[in-house]
């Protein structure tokens, strides 16, 4: 595929939509992804559904486990497992 083809695929839109979520996608792939827009209805969705997500993660910021609640988590789980597989 070549670089500078301006029609891209939805795959390609997807994945330049995530990057431009986390400000690392050029100039060039934005551009290329607002033409994509103009005619994918399922793309626009996709977009509009990740910009809600980002917006959603910055006003509430996620909690996240302490190392030794996940280890407690982790170590639980798999001694389950062990008298599952026995």
């Amino acid at each position: 595929m070549s670089k500078n083809k301006i029609i891209i695929p939805c795959e390609e839109a997807n994945h330049v939509c995530d990057k431009t979520q986390y400000k690392e996608a050029t100039l060039w792939e934005k551009i290329k992804l607002n033409i994509h827009l103009i005619y994918c209805k399922a793309c626009r969705k996709y977009t509009k559904k990740n910009t809600m997500l980002t917006k959603l993660l910055k006003r509430n910021k996620p909690q996240t486990l302490k190392a030794s609640a996940k280890e407690s988590i982790r170590s639980t789980f798999e001694k389950e497992l062990a008298n599952y597989n026995d």
